[in-house]
């Protein structure tokens, strides 16, 4: 497995490096993933960061949001007098509605997820290995708290699964790694990692870089590994 730019992949046009600015805020790189979900999409977003994603999408694009605590079509996070208390996605978070919002329980929620219905997912991430493999629910800690909630199922059930994290650790270690050393959440499952220095595509045979903020192509291997 090696580590390529987009040019020398072959599959395209250079790898974009923005040398020009630092790393990207949680903000930028929610807005990136945004413009990213192909219009029309049913889309879940996991707690914590990828939650950020919905704020970014536009109307036009005809996006279609779940969540797995019962809800299509939910809306940007709300804001003010529109924060209604019993109306939250999975993490807990206040939420708006759209127009054709519609609401159901856990079970039905859960069949539309395993049963591959759900075109996108972005999910956190703790490790995400060079072939897919995501663990995002335990660091294996003894003292850290599990919390597997509906990750696994939207890893396996998703057509496409993204991952939003940073990319490297309080201590400068890579999460995206040659094997994840956390409890796996689900085995070569994700297709696009995006972190704030760079966007990654897994291959069967490459991580192809995408794009690159405030690093270059070959520094960014360096810090990353072989």
């Amino acid at each position: 497995m090696t580590i390529r730019s987009i040019d020398e992949a072959s599959i395209g046009t250079a790898t974009v490096e923005h040398l020009d600015r630092g790393a990207l805020s949680t903000s930028e790189l929610a807005a990136v993933i945004a413009r990213d979900i192909p219009d029309g999409s049913f889309v879940n977003l996991g707690i914590g960061q990828p939650t950020r994603v919905a704020d970014y999408l536009s109307s036009e694009a005809g996006v279609v949001l779940h969540t797995e605590n019962g809800m299509l079509n939910m809306g940007p996070a709300a804001q003010g007098l529109d924060v209604d208390p019993d109306l939250t996605n999975a993490g807990k978070v206040p939420v708006t509605e759209l127009p054709g919002a519609a609401y159901f329980d856990q079970a039905d929620s859960f069949a539309m997820m395993r049963g591959g219905h759900l075109d996108v997912c972005v999910l956190g991430a703790f490790q995400v290995s060079f072939s897919g493999d995501l663990a995002n629910w335990h660091t294996g800690q003894l003292e850290a708290i599990p919390a597997v909630g509906g990750a696994m199922d939207l890893a396996m059930g998703s057509k496409v699964v993204f991952v939003m994290m940073s990319l490297f650790t309080k201590t400068g270690a890579s999460k995206l790694v040659p094997t994840v050393t956390y409890p796996l959440t689900g085995v070569s499952c994700v297709s696009r990692v995006y972190s704030d220095y760079a966007t990654f595509d897994l291959t069967a045979d490459d991580v192809v870089i995408r794009e690159t903020w405030g690093i270059s192509v070959s520094a960014l291997r360096k810090r990353i590994g072989p």
